[in-house]
């Protein structure tokens, strides 16, 4: 056998350069990069064999750890799951930075590797420097805080290992079912030492997804159900983009007749003006699509976590013990969900044979022109808050949002300015906070995939850096972030980044005095504003922040409106730059697009508060509606 000799940083690092994968019929590096922040438990040997590696294996240089793992899940997003990005840090809290971001890509089933320093495996040198001691377990790092956020965790304690470790890590990485985020720990003494690796270890591999087929018996009893069905609805979810079946999923829901609503993370799967298109379901969904799903009798979810915000935590969807979910995902774990009746199987897949199995099945016209005339209120609601004239530069408003004085504008008619300006080449992006529940609603798109709300995690800071990691993804699309104040201020350090690589966003910055979504649930639910407001918070002084002022510190172009007319024409001046443009203006910190669904929080049983003890009563008596065992 003929074997070459190199360290475990080198061994990784050849073997990384060495995979591939075919998209779109081209043939191209599976892992197009690694993310690093170099310290003391990388730099040495693992940051050296990334300098040798060169273009085979670029290194983009972060800001912050979290930040640039934040920017990987975003690249593999933008991908639909085909490409992948690699983020390494040193030892201690460079490795628990990343912590988060392995979270977000765990919840969001998105590959990311995390490739992080370790204390030394001999433990000669112990304590080492940023090294956490467990006194009654010293094999134990503060990289073992990874396993809980990661399908797959190792930590290689011997070069060998490597051979063993890579592989199936890639695999995982790349299951329809299980894909996650893997994480491997380094030894600094261990990523120094050589071995003989094999050199077929390091020969190019292309490698292919899986795209597994419904067993015959699942799929007969599924098609059985949808067959008898005289309301059925498609809740299409993101598992249809990482699928590739946006096709797929169209042609389905219109040979057989059958409306589609979609989750936050299946936005774009249809575009909006499709005539089935029901639009968003759930907590921050429309009216229309919440009301097709209250009287649906055969829901076909198809790449959906049916998640709480989906299911109005399982109040959406009506018809009682004879309503029947069918639940299409490559994932058993996601298919199963609720007694649904499981289809697992790849999207594309799996929605082409129940298709074929379904044969001339068309649910009733009667159906679908309901779905048409609930949509048409959807949009033309949408269209009354959006409009630039809702408020006016005097305070007048209509009956959506009373006047109390104040002239601010609306999150719904921020997005209202970005969608109608929108092109072919427009990718929106937004994560936690108020963006979410607007910009799923007022976010039209008329192009499939232009759209990514991190919402499966919902993490507040993802907006800029995951903005970073879509134009890397996509540099021929014009990548526009919406971020509130409060994320900005979480995570804001990669508006650099983005001017120091030639990643150009436009960045609309809407401050409305601190995390304001969060204000209106502790009000909604019977309690006084407290803590989340500045104006509520315990502070000495008020302070602005001038948003726009910061983020030129940090390169980019930037300036401040104050209405809708001046933030259209500064999205046209943003649209010229040839670098980061930032846009800051204040927004309306009460006035929030309706029409979502019931979610259950916890209120408290018992309060001094009258306000709170009623909003309990309500949270119960919404509980009741609750699909539980059935």
């Amino acid at each position: 056998m003929e074997t070459i000799r190199l360290t475990t940083s080198g061994a990784i690092v050849r073997y990384l350069a060495a995979q591939r994968i075919e998209v779109d019929g081209h043939t191209v590096p599976l892992f197009a990069g690694v993310f690093a922040i170099f310290g003391h438990g990388n730099v040495t040997c693992l940051g050296h064999e990334l300098e040798q590696a060169g273009e085979a294996l670029p290194t983009w240089r972060g800001q912050n750890e979290q930040g640039m793992a934040l920017a990987a899940v975003a690249y593999t997003k933008a991908n639909r799951r085909q490409r992948i990005m690699a983020a390494t840090s040193s030892i201690g809290p460079g490795a628990t930075n990343m912590v988060t971001a392995a979270a977000v890509a765990m919840a969001n089933r998105m590959p990311l590797l995390l490739l992080a320093g370790d204390t030394f495996n001999s433990r000669v040198p112990d304590p080492v420097l940023q090294q956490v001691e467990h006194f009654g377990d010293p094999t134990a790092t503060v990289n073992d805080a990874f396993r809980p956020v990661v399908r797959y965790w190792d930590r290689i304690t011997t070069p060998a290992q490597v051979v063993h470790s890579l592989p199936n890590a890639v695999a995982t990485m790349l299951d329809p079912g299980d894909c996650g985020p893997a994480f491997i720990g380094l030894p600094q003494d261990v990523q120094a030492e050589a071995h003989d690796y094999p050199v077929g270890f390091f020969e190019e591999t292309v490698h292919e997804i899986r795209r597994p087929r419904p067993d015959i018996g699942e799929l007969r009893r599924a098609a059985a159900a949808l067959a008898t069905a005289e309301r059925p609805l498609i809740v299409a979810g993101g598992g249809v983009h990482w699928s590739l079946a946006e096709d797929q999923l169209r042609a389905f829901a219109e040979i057989h007749n059958i409306p589609v609503v979609e989750t936050v993370a299946g936005r774009t799967c249809l575009v909006a003006d499709h005539p089935l298109n029901c639009g968003p379901i759930g907590v921050t969904g429309c009216a229309s699509a919440n009301a097709m799903a209250a009287e649906a009798d055969v829901v076909l979810a198809v790449g959906t976590r049916l998640g709480d915000f989906v299911t109005g935590s399982w109040t959406v969807f009506g018809g009682g013990r004879d309503l029947h979910i069918i639940g299409l995902n490559a994932a058993r774990f996601d298919a199963t969900k609720h007694r649904s009746l499981p289809l697992v199987a790849d999207a594309r897949e799996g929605l082409t044979e129940l298709g074929a199995a379904l044969g001339e099945f068309r649910a009733p016209e009667q159906w679908s022109d309901r779905a048409a005339a609930e949509t048409s209120q959807y949009h033309a609601y949408i269209d009354k808050i959006a409009a630039p004239e809702t408020v006016t530069s005097t305070g007048a408003s209509d009956d959506d949002y009373p006047d109390d004085g104040r002239a601010l504008p609306t999150y719904a008619q921020v997005v209202g300015v970005v969608d109608r300006a929108a092109d072919e080449s427009t990718y929106v992006l937004a994560a936690a906070g108020g963006f979410p529940g607007e910009l799923v609603n007022g976010w039209r798109g008329r192009h499939v995939h232009s759209f990514d709300c991190e919402y499966g995690y919902s993490c507040m800071g993802y907006e800029i850096s995951g903005g970073w990691g879509a134009k890397m993804a996509l540099p021929e699309r014009e990548v526009v972030v919406l971020v509130g104040d409060g994320s900005y201020l979480m995570m804001n350090s990669d508006l650099y980044s983005t001017v120091l690589c030639g990643h150009k966003l436009i960045v609309i910055v809407c401050d409305n005095g601190g995390y304001a979504v969060i204000n209106r649930l502790q009000l909604a639910q019977g309690g006084v504003g407290f803590n989340n407001l500045i104006a509520d918070a315990r502070v000495q002084e008020a302070t602005p922040v001038d948003f726009a002022a910061h983020a030129r510190a940090m390169g980019c172009q930037a300036e401040t409106v104050s209405t809708i007319a001046e933030l259209e024409a500064a999205f046209g001046r943003a649209r010229a730059a040839d670098r980061t443009y930032v846009i800051a203006l204040h927004t309306h910190p009460e006035r929030w697009t309706e029409g979502g669904s019931f979610w259950e929080v916890g209120v408290p049983e018992v309060s001094a508060r009258p306000q709170v003890t009623a909003a309990r009563a309500a949270m119960d008596a919404g509980k009741a509606a609750q699909r539980v065992g059935w």
